[in-house]
């Protein structure tokens, strides 16, 4: 692809200054493709949007649909301590982009020297050098370069000299305000977790590695699988109702999330008990599926109380579970 005339643009006068040690590897199948480049955080139903409208464009100029995610967040390389909890994985991200119509997904490694380029330096090397893009899909406050002083009008003027496609997506509301990973990250932290799925289009998914614990949960009648190195933010400490896929099989599941008050039992923990499963997790990683919030933590009189209580819990989350579709935890 013909580069432009950065000196015919005075935004566009420093765009031969990238810095020398920033490369991208972006494979054949993500070369001249129509993008979309954004943090993805959530892959929620704004995304969605965007990413339908990928699609259809895409098929339309007879290119690849092509998601663009920026990792690990800008913020966490600007300033560590204010970056945001993540709500999916990277690996998670790609497979419901890839799901939501993207024919690609390139990872965009986030460093001081790509947050360096300028918007200029951005289009010229990453758009259209690495990329040899044909336009972009994106939401309109989309903004690039340092110090976000690129946005879709600079874009759409850069972009004319070759044919660029560009076009923006209306955020989509729901309750009268537009949808964001921040609000839904807002919600999760509230244990609002049923609110967030109505945003994201499907359940939050909390996933660790099973390890051993205490094993109280089994003297009680309910034995669980305890999670550690949890992989996205969890909800505020509660009892929830999920569901775990294991070996293909959909099983409801009562989580304990947070402190365990009438044991004293030293730090929080993640606790999921499946009901009707019966087998040997530990060692595996466990995603569960979030439905709804059951209870708040609370300290009980003894064993017995707190027997009863997990035996409504139990009966709360099947209940849930079943009601919830199968098709809403995807």
């Amino acid at each position: 692809m013909a580069r432009a005339d950065a000196s015919a643009d005075p935004e566009r006068s420093d765009a031969a200054g990238t810095p020398a040690d920033w490369q991208i590897v972006v494979p054949p199948e993500a070369r001249g493709g129509l993008l979309s480049v954004g943090n993805f955080d959530g892959v929620h139903r704004g995304h969605a949007a965007i990413l339908s409208e990928l699609k259809r464009l895409a098929k339309k100029r007879g290119v690849p649909a092509v998601a663009v995610t920026f990792d690990p967040h800008p913020v966490a390389v600007l300033r560590p301590e204010f970056t945001p909890a993540l709500l999916t994985t990277h690996e998670r991200r790609a497979e419901l982009l890839r799901a939501g119509g993207a024919d690609a997904v390139v990872r965009l490694p986030v460093d001081r020297n790509l947050l360096a380029h300028t918007a200029g330096q951005f289009f010229e090397r990453v758009l259209l050098g690495a990329f040899g893009a044909v336009g972009v899909v994106e939401g309109g406050d989309f903004r690039f370069g340092k110090d976000r002083v690129g946005d879709v009008s600079t874009l759409r003027r850069w972009g004319r000299p070759h044919g660029w496609t560009v076009e923006t997506v209306e955020a989509v509301t729901v309750d009268g305000a537009p949808v964001s990973s921040s609000r839904i990250r807002g919600l999760i932290a509230e244990g609002a977790v049923a609110e967030a799925a109505r945003l994201l289009g499907r359940p939050h998914r909390l996933a660790g590695t099973v390890v051993s614990g205490e094993g109280r949960g089994r003297t009680l009648g309910f034995p669980t699988a305890n999670l550690a190195k949890l992989d996205v933010l969890p909800p505020a400490p509660g009892v929830y109702a999920g569901r775990a896929t294991v070996d293909g099989r959909n099983y409801p599941v009562a989580l304990h999330l947070g402190p365990r008050p009438t044991f004293d039992a030293g730090p929080p923990t993640a606790e999921a008990h499946l009901l009707d499963f019966s087998g040997d997790l530990y060692g595996r990683r466990l995603a569960v599926d979030l439905l709804d919030r059951v209870r708040g933590v609370r300290a009980f009189e003894n064993a017995e109380e707190l027997k009863r209580q997990v035996l409504a819990d139990v009966s709360a989350a099947r209940r849930i579970a079943t009601a919830t579709p199968t098709g809403e935890s995807g």
